[in-house]
């Protein structure tokens, strides 16, 4: 059975534009893919990130487009993954999301995403890259 993409009524020509090219992928379906090579996140990692079903991230896996809603939340992961990339080695990024973390009492920096306290991973880095005290 052929996937069929959805089409959205684009208000932004941004929202036209495949706009993950700078990770060498072609379409959602390779950008995924690089996620999961580069990154090491399985699937449920990416669901857990985004926010959305494991069956929308799985469309995505077979090339039907995400809605502009569910495109910003690609968005905000993949300059998270980019800020991580920068304070550790690519590959390490799927298990340090999976990690119990002292610095945030125990939690997982995906419990945090899920909690809605993303903040505190971007002051984290904010502290690591510019060497402030935290």
């Amino acid at each position: 059975m052929p996937v069929v993409a959805k089409k959205f009524k684009a208000a932004h020509p941004a929202l036209t534009t495949f706009r993950f090219s700078h990770r060498g992928a072609k379409d959602y379906a390779g950008l995924l893919q690089h996620y999961r090579s580069a990154f090491k996140m399985p699937q449920p990692v990416v669901v857990r990130l985004t926010g959305f079903s494991p069956r929308s991230v799985a469309k995505w896996s077979e090339g039907v487009l995400p809605s502009p809603k569910q495109e910003k939340a690609l968005v905000e992961m993949d300059r998270l993954l980019d800020s991580l990339a920068r304070v550790m080695k690519p590959a390490q990024v799927g298990h340090w999301l999976k990690s119990p973390n002292p610095a945030f009492d125990g939690s997982t920096p995906l419990q945090l995403v899920e909690r809605g306290e993303l903040d505190r991973i971007w002051r984290m880095l904010f502290e690591l890259e510019s060497g402030q005290p935290g």
